[in-house]
């Protein structure tokens, strides 16, 4: 009888963690639905990158508020779920509070995980305020109506209710310890939780044992459940802020990569030995796709962007065009490629790991036309982002899709590439008279 709540313990335990790696199985499976990509340079600096801006947190602080609360719910939340050791061994073993034989370390380590508890609640009351109440604009955009609203109200709750339970539990304890009762050994140390104490005046020993239990059970419930949640919510950060800060770009902002098949094909052209009538090499394959109309176009770094993407809308309160009332919000497009991607996944589960043609893509039926083009490519986005994802990429991929595969560029671009490849120059003067504007002074 006395092993029935070990057994149960460690059941849901088991289904907690097989539930999450179902969903980790889930997630590498869509990223790798992108294209391979090769990243294998300046590890240093990429080790580097990870350490300084997602462990460190640097590029949160350029705005001290959000960063310093946002720092402060990190850490705490982090340090504070080194408790989660002793309850996993607690609920295996059927012991109390097995780490209490440290002493004074471990009195140490509660009095610190209770002060950095409160110091989260605090933060996310005041998170709450400035997305609710305050009603701060990046957080009013069109794009996060809905369930992105929801969801990062959703993980306020969360981590307020489990910052709460680890305080009820850690009063009530204490209370036991001073009721001397069975199994409540003399341990800790209770700086914020003392004083929630006068709550449990009068209560009898077996009330308050229900209490602590009660506290302590849902508090382990409830981070499995939070950690099962990340999957569907923006908060997948906490784990690919770091893989996504590594495979980070790291060199020039305004550099693009060439595309392999133009350049061979330039090079042909100039090359005076080629044969310009010679027939395409048998295993030359079917030519590639030139740039991205769907998100299996895209690579896998891009896929791993738009899952680590915080929605915080940095990159979007940054953006010229959508300052200037154009449509476009890089946050958007890292959302809709997600949501485009989550799809085809769901697509491929339904259909026993194939995708199945649903007449849909990413452009057209999630990012629009207008939004691609309003873009200035001036990097202000990927400059602003905490997480270093780059929003220009797919920006750039899509437009490209959209020049060389459909010729559907604005008319003055077309305009434009017609007199470079016509007259050598974006205006429309013959070459021989491009040199005229000298004589005019």
């Amino acid at each position: 009888m006395e092993y029935i709540t070990n057994i149960a313990f460690a059941l849901i335990l088991l289904v907690g963690i097989v539930f999450f790696a179902r969903n980790v199985k889930k997630l590498i499976r869509n990223i790798k639905l992108g294209k391979d990509v090769v990243v294998n340079d300046n590890k240093p600096q990429r080790w580097k990158n990870m350490f300084k801006i997602a462990l460190g947190q640097t590029k949160m602080v350029v705005r001290p508020i959000p960063g310093i609360l946002h720092i402060l719910v990190y850490v705490g939340f982090i340090v504070i779920n080194l408790e989660v050791l002793e309850i996993v061994l607690d609920g295996l073993l059927g012991t109390h509070r097995l780490f209490a034989g440290l002493g004074v370390f471990y009195n140490v380590l509660i009095a610190s995980f209770e002060i950095l508890a409160f110091l989260v609640i605090v933060a996310v009351i005041i998170f709450w305020i400035r997305r609710n109440i305050i009603r701060i604009n990046r957080f009013m955009s069109p794009e996060m109506k809905g369930w992105p609203k929801n969801d990062g109200n959703m993980i306020l709750y969360i981590e307020l209710v489990l910052m709460c339970l680890f305080l009820t539990m850690n009063a009530s304890d204490f209370q036991l310890q001073q009721m001397g009762a069975a199994h409540y050994v003399q341990a800790g140390s209770f700086p914020i939780s003392q004083f929630l104490i006068p709550l449990f005046d009068g209560m009898s020993e077996q009330t308050l044992i229900i209490i602590e239990r009660s506290a302590w059970w849902l508090h382990i419930v409830g981070i499995l459940f939070f950690l099962n949640y990340l999957y569907y919510s923006k908060h997948l950060h906490i784990l690919l802020a770091f893989p996504n800060t590594y495979f980070g770009k790291i060199g020039p902002k305004g550099k693009f990569n060439n595309l392999d098949a133009v350049t061979q094909e330039v090079k042909l052209m100039m090359d005076p030995d080629a044969d310009p009538y010679a027939a395409p090499a048998e295993d030359a394959g079917e030519p590639g796709k030139f740039g991205a109309s769907d998100v299996t176009d895209l690579s896998r770094i891009q896929l791993l962007n738009a899952y680590t993407c915080t929605e915080c809308g940095r990159c979007t309160s940054e953006c010229p065009a959508n300052l200037t009332g154009k449509k476009l919000s890089p946050r958007k497009i890292m959302m809709d490629t997600r949501d485009r991607l989550e799809e085809v996944g769901k697509n491929i589960d339904a259909n026993k790991g194939n995708f199945v043609d649903d007449g849909k893509q990413l452009l057209d039926d999630y990012i629009t036309r207008e939004e691609l083009w309003a873009c200035t490519s001036c990097n202000a986005c990927t400059e602003a982002c905490p997480v270093s994802i780059d929003p220009l990429s797919i920006i750039m991929d899509m437009r490209q899709y959209l020049v060389m595969e459909q010729s559907a560029a604005p008319s003055d671009l077309n305009n434009m590439m017609g007199n470079i490849e016509n007259n050598g120059a974006p205006w429309p003067f013959n070459q021989m008279d491009r040199l005229n504007w000298k004589d005019e002074a």
